[in-house]
């Protein structure tokens, strides 16, 4: 019985852990891109590769490029250095505001 509720304990420790780091709210700063072009894009390129039928993804300041699941919350802001805050599941972003940044030098 002690191995039962021992690997019990342990199935409902996992679970507890997975929720908590699955959809972490956070906010980062970095510019929206297109699938196509990711971390090498300019402003023009992703507002034209988006408007041709790329999605929107998010790169981030070390250029990490990041899958947009809500990628309706960044028109207007293609190719714009932006504040995100949201969460990352599986390594999907799911904005929950976005709004435009001056660029930091």
């Amino acid at each position: 019985m002690s191995n039962f509720r021992s690997s019990f304990l342990l199935l409902v420790a996992i679970c507890v852990c997975s929720l908590a780091l699955a959809g972490e709210k956070a906010e980062w700063t970095g510019w929206i891109s297109d699938s196509k072009c990711g971390a090498r894009m300019t402003g023009y390129c992703a507002k034209a590769c988006i408007g041709a039928g790329e999605k929107a993804v998010f790169v981030t300041e070390d250029k990490k490029v990041v899958p947009i699941a809500n990628s309706e919350r960044t028109k207007t802001l293609e190719g714009e250095h932006v504040l995100v805050k949201g969460t990352v599941d599986q390594g999907v972003l799911t904005i929950t505001s976005i709004e435009a940044q001056p660029v930091r030098k």
